[in-house]
């Protein structure tokens, strides 16, 4: 099958926009505006929670955004980020864009909107995108340069067909992300409910002593948790790197409760000659440097870069609920991160943030409740996982019309 390749400018409705700039006076209220973080984060953009900013009507009328704009970063400080192609899809109210983005908005009529996200998703369209990249610090495209690129135009009846066919994988992740988020809020509810309102299992014969229950231990974190420090082998040398051992560092800080796999592996060579120690699975990892505060629990054992720390019990009670008063607490660590370029956690910033430890059996009966919600995250972004694979595996083929979706399984099968 062989389409024909067009300018990209040509299948507009109206010509390519750069975002709003407006002074700090201008921000926090008014109209929800889409930055660069939330770019970087989501393929579809609508109804998450973002910055505000004042807008009058004519200015919404030449920058505002609606249901199918495509979304180009302009500017980043790595490579694969310039062109970054994020969707608006079904905003729930009026939204508008930074300077820092371009708004590109496609003729219905040729152009199927989401057909064309998953084109410069794909190799072959980010292929394109790297060709208009510039800029040596920051790395950036201009629009002048990404309206005249190259891109496929199949029928509009196959783009819909195509868009369809992947949009049953991305529904099926997104169903499961909403499934996390309510798996996660319900672990962070039951932990607020015991530790903090005090309603464990059993409170009422339990007295209270100068604001704990009986057996409880108050004091910082550091009094009960081992602050463990990475470290990172030379880079350069070969039989170091690309083993089957996670490194996990900043960058792979995920969304969700579990880090699944690392950017970088280490061979059991390279793990030997740096600082870090191989991890077990369930360790709590928290990154102090560069993304302060993220909190991730290892999914497999895994060894960690100096930006980090692994968080282990000091004595004998239950990760989970360890992982769990940390997230809790994570906001504070944040308040309280220091440093001179980049705000940072060091081994002092426990020092001063208030622990109560309970009773050992609470926490494990706590872990034990909250198991199997933790058992139910894993699987689903494992399951994730594999549907991303898949559809990304299928995106080239997709686009390049060497594929026909019609003797494609289907994502419920994959995911069955």
């Amino acid at each position: 099958m062989s389409w024909p390749e067009v300018d990209f400018e040509s299948l507009f409705a109206t010509p390519s926009r750069n975002g709003v700039y407006k002074s700090q006076d201008h921000h926090g209220s008014g109209v929800p505006i889409v930055n660069m973080g939330e770019l970087f984060a989501f393929n579809r953009i609508g109804d998450q929670a973002m910055s505000l900013i004042r807008m009058s009507d004519a200015e919404m009328d030449k920058s505002g955004l609606i249901d199918g704009d495509l979304l180009f970063g302009r500017r980043s400080l790595v490579e694969e980020g310039a062109g970054k192609c994020s969707m608006v899809y079904k905003p729930t109210g009026s939204l508008t864009f930074e300077s820092s983005i371009i708004r590109v908005r496609l003729d219905r009529t040729v152009a199927d909107p989401e057909f064309f996200f998953n084109y410069f998703r794909s190799p072959i369209g980010r292929s394109r995108i790297r060709a208009i990249v510039g800029g040596a610090a920051v790395k950036g495209i201009r629009g002048s340069d990404l309206k005249l690129i190259k891109v496929h135009l199949p029928p509009l009846d196959e783009q819909i067909a195509i868009r369809h066919f992947v949009a049953v994988y991305d529904d099926l992740i997104a169903t499961n992300q909403r499934r996390i988020a309510l798996l996660e809020d319900a672990a962070r509810r039951l932990y607020r409910e015991w530790f903090v309102h005090l309603r464990f299992p059993g409170h009422d014969s339990v007295p209270v002593k100068a604001g704990v229950p009986e057996g409880w231990q108050k004091g910082t974190a550091h009094d009960f948790v081992s602050i463990l420090s990475g470290g990172t082998p030379k880079t350069g040398i070969e039989h170091y790197w690309g083993g089957e051992i996670p490194f996990f560092t900043p960058k792979d800080s995920p969304d969700a409760f579990y880090v699944l796999g690392t950017e970088k592996t280490l061979t059991e060579t390279g793990l030997s000659t740096c600082n870090s120690r191989l991890f077990a699975k369930n360790t709590t990892f928290i990154t102090a440097r560069g993304t302060v505060g993220k909190i991730a629990l290892a999914q497999k054992p895994m060894a960690m870069n100096q930006s980090c720390y692994a968080l282990v019990p000091k004595q004998d009670y239950d990760n989970l609920f360890l992982f769990t008063a940390i997230k809790d607490a994570v906001e504070h660590f944040k308040q309280v991160a220091v440093g001179g370029v980049f705000d940072a956690i060091v081994v002092d910033t426990f020092k001063i943030i208030p622990f109560v430890l309970p009773d050992t059996d609470v926490t494990r009966a706590f872990g034990n409740t909250v198991r199997p919600l933790f058992e139910q995250v894993e699987t689903l972004l494992l399951q994730n996982q594999q549907l991303a694979r898949v559809r990304d595996l299928l995106l080239p083929k997709l686009m390049s019309g060497q594929l026909d979706v019609s003797g494609i399984r289907l994502a419920e099968e994959v995911a069955a």
